[in-house]
């Protein structure tokens, strides 16, 4: 591993690492050694005076993304600030504006202002949109303008399409759905227009030095995440993958952090291949990953389908999990589905934190067991992730009369096994 690494980002983060220590019960130390080892990142632009560090990496607790943003059909600067402001009181610990359209850069800026959370983007969108939609008029310089703005306006993580190829785009037309990424989608058809390399590929030495010298995270986006479960596991997303692996010691000789963005459409069952090929091909640089959605027939439910593939993830490798809504391959998501999404991505990493053993991460599970066995209603509400949904949800049903509460309407009151169990063990 590099020094400068080590000396150099290491070194620029120390309050944020102490804070993460406190957070995640971890001593300072090891917070340093993970992040001086590439294993994990702290995403914090040093122009941000308002974001809260928080850890990405296996020895902290799975980490819970966000995206919202303005679509170039729908919504508005009002909206997407509900949103973010939604999807941070239901506990989302990063968020991604995916902003496209000729106010993309205003949107962020009102991000950048009210949000507390880690924030990131995909410069692509802004340089496509400024360049008028044109893949003419699109061009590498402009782009390294836009990522030179954002850093400068303290975007604190960026998705960078970088190791998607020229030579990978015929292993992606071959496809059953071909390119599913916007932001690979854009590079792609710009490559076989231009007849040009990647141009993040070609200037990535300059890319570097933005981001070295803002502190920003670089998370290498995966242009070629397979989009339904046909094309998951094919040549395109592995080769895609390897050129991340390059590109994750490049970032490391920088002495800029760096995660990698994975799939996308994975059936349950290879989920733990994919997870370990990650860790192996880019050296246990954190992985972030789209689900994975493990089915494809489930739209208007995908929160569901996501979440099951989630914990699996989380489990064998993933360290953040990008929430999915409802609203996946149907349109933009509403404010409750942007809620639905992050509770449960939440659900899913606090599952797989629970199954790998993290240290106090089941606390909280059986704190819940020892309040369900009191009838503690209250108490049950403030340990669950969505308190105010669980009491409104109880409530609607409440049969019980005024000051009894030890049973609810699903047994009543003689067919409650707690309440048999209480009697059974002389608690009653």
């Amino acid at each position: 591993m590099s020094t400068q690494l080590s000396e150099g980002v290491a070194g620029r983060v120390t309050d944020a690492m102490l804070e993460v220590s406190r957070a995640e019960h971890v001593p300072p130390e090891r917070v340093r050694e993970e992040v001086a080892a590439g294993r994990a990142v702290i995403p914090l632009n040093h122009a941000r005076s308002n974001a809260r560090p928080a850890a990405v990496g296996r020895a902290f607790a799975v980490k819970v993304n966000a995206n919202i943003g303005c679509s170039a059909e729908l919504s508005s600067r009002d909206d997407e600030l509900d949103k973010l402001h939604a999807a941070l009181s239901a506990g989302a610990d990063f968020v991604m504006d995916l902003s496209v359209g000729p106010d993309a850069a205003e949107m962020r800026r009102a991000m950048l202002a009210a949000c507390p959370a880690p924030l990131g983007t995909v410069p692509i969108y802004e340089a496509f949109s400024r360049a008028a939609e044109s893949m003419e008029d699109l061009s590498d310089d402009l782009m390294l303008d836009v990522i030179r703005e954002q850093a400068a306006e303290g975007v604190d993580f960026m998705t960078l399409h970088a190791a998607l190829l020229r030579e990978h785009v015929p292993l992606a037309t071959a496809r059953t759905l071909g390119i599913v990424s916007r932001g690979g989608s854009i590079l792609a058809e710009w490559m076989m227009l231009k007849e040009r390399q990647n141009m993040l590929y070609e200037r990535w030495d300059e890319v570097m030095d933005i981001c070295f010298e803002h502190d920003v995270t670089v998370s290498l986006g995966d242009g070629l995440r397979p989009g339904c479960l046909a094309d998951a596991g094919d040549a395109a997303q592995f080769a895609e993958l390897d050129v991340m692996g390059l590109l994750v010691r490049r970032c490391r000789e920088r002495g800029v952090q760096v995660m990698v963005e994975g799939p996308g459409h994975v059936p349950f069952g290879d989920i733990q291949m994919n997870m370990e090929r990650e860790q192996q091909v880019c050296d246990n640089a954190p992985f972030y990953v789209l689900g994975p959605v493990v089915t494809d027939i489930a739209p208007g439910y995908d929160e569901i389908t996501s979440s099951i593939g989630g914990t699996a993830a989380a489990y064998y490798g993933a360290a953040m999990l990008c929430y999915v809504t409802p609203a996946e391959h149907l349109g933009l998501p509403t404010l409750e589905e942007v809620r639905r999404g992050v509770y449960a991505a939440r659900i899913a990493a606090h599952a797989g934190d629970v199954a790998r053993g993290l240290p106090h991460a089941r606390e909280r599970d059986d704190a819940m067991a020892k309040a369900r066995l009191d009838f503690d209603w209250s108490r049950q509400f403030e340990l669950a992730l969505d308190g105010a949904s669980a009491r409104a949800r109880y409530e609607s049903t409440r049969v019980s009369a005024d000051g009894e509460h030890d049973f609810c309407s699903m047994c009543g009151r003689k067919f409650c096994a707690v309440r048999t169990s209480r009697r059974l063990s002389g608690r009653e």
